[in-house]
């Protein structure tokens, strides 16, 4: 099961594999919390709109993705979706520095959720939960919110090198309240999880973007894609609800959505997760739809994009 869970869950430091970029995220948490938010802001602005300027790989990726989810779009209104899209991302890395910063009261004030007794009535009852969130908006902030109410819970992380990043970001998210296990060079993964989720408690899954090539087959807005597994075979082997969560910003606060939860009728677990994963990949698809400027995706999705090169 643990190749079934590759892809779902957080990739640390997905594109970092030098002293620098270790120097550069260092920097970024240092004076993101030393200096007053407004001067952070405009820098990750600027940040953001140099980026957006530029060839670089991830930005036109970016732009390739989110050609596929606004087909609407002309080259000139795709350009300038590629700028928001970027100040998005960068807003979430400025949140995400400042984050362990901020006070019980200031997490929960600068978030507005929804529906979340979607969340809590099923783990007030016993039952495990299965969050499968997409790269919208901060999910970072939606996690703090969840443990600031006294619920904690696990993720993934897949350990990827230079290892000092690799722990400087789990100490992060265990500083807001989450427990992260490794996907790989630690305890079973999928042990631990079950273990969790039949004693009741929550396991969140980034899954909306497949790290290796043990995802299923989707159709992902009528061209196909591979997406994690994992989730929904965690959900029907343990019996736990399995919630799709998205996020977005608007100018001031992060917002939280918690889906109605996902159900299948198919008879086999196999049928099942081919079903369940095929319904999260159609809500992935709405929400890049409508929440573009937000889809915090810089990498391949579709496998037109996917060489093996860059699926790892």
């Amino acid at each position: 099961m643990t190749g079934q869970l590759r892809g779902a869950g957080h990739r640390v430091g997905s594109a970092v594999t030098s002293s620098a970029a270790t120097i550069g995220y260092g920097a970024g948490w240092g004076l993101s919390q030393r200096l007053p938010e407004p001067w952070v802001a405009k820098a990750f602005d600027a940040i953001a709109a140099r980026a957006a300027r530029g060839d670089g790989r991830g930005v036109l990726q970016l732009r390739a993705n989110l050609a596929r989810a606004r087909p609407d779009l002309g080259d000139d209104e795709l350009d300038e979706l590629t700028r928001e899209g970027m100040r998005s991302y960068l807003r979430y890395w400025r949140e995400a520095f400042r984050l362990p910063r901020w006070s019980r009261a200031e997490i929960r004030a600068r978030l507005v959720a929804g529906n979340p007794e979607r969340l809590f009535d099923p783990l007030a009852s016993g039952q495990g939960v299965v969050a499968v969130l997409g790269h919208f908006g901060n999910w970072d902030h939606g996690g703090a919110w969840v443990a600031s109410q006294g619920v904690p819970f696990t993720t993934v992380a897949e350990r990827l090198q230079p290892e000092s990043l690799y722990d400087r970001f789990v100490a992060y998210r265990e500083s807001l309240g989450m427990e992260v296990v490794p996907l790989t060079g630690g305890p079973d993964v999928a042990t631990v999880l079950q273990e969790r989720l039949r004693a009741g408690g929550l396991v969140a899954l980034l899954a909306d973007r497949d790290l290796g090539e043990a995802g299923l087959e989707v159709d992902l807005l009528g061209e196909p894609a591979r997406l994690p597994a994992g989730p929904a075979l965690l959900a029907l082997r343990t019996g736990s609800v399995l919630l799709p969560v998205l996020s977005s910003y608007d100018s001031t606060h992060t917002h939280v959505d918690f889906l109605p939860p996902l159900t299948t009728s198919a008879p086999r677990v196999r049928d099942g997760v081919k079903d369940l994963t095929q319904q999260w990949a159609s809500i992935v698809g709405d929400a890049a739809r409508h929440r573009s400027r937000d889809w915090h995706m810089l990498q391949p999705v579709w496998n037109a994009d996917r060489s093996t090169g860059e699926a790892r």
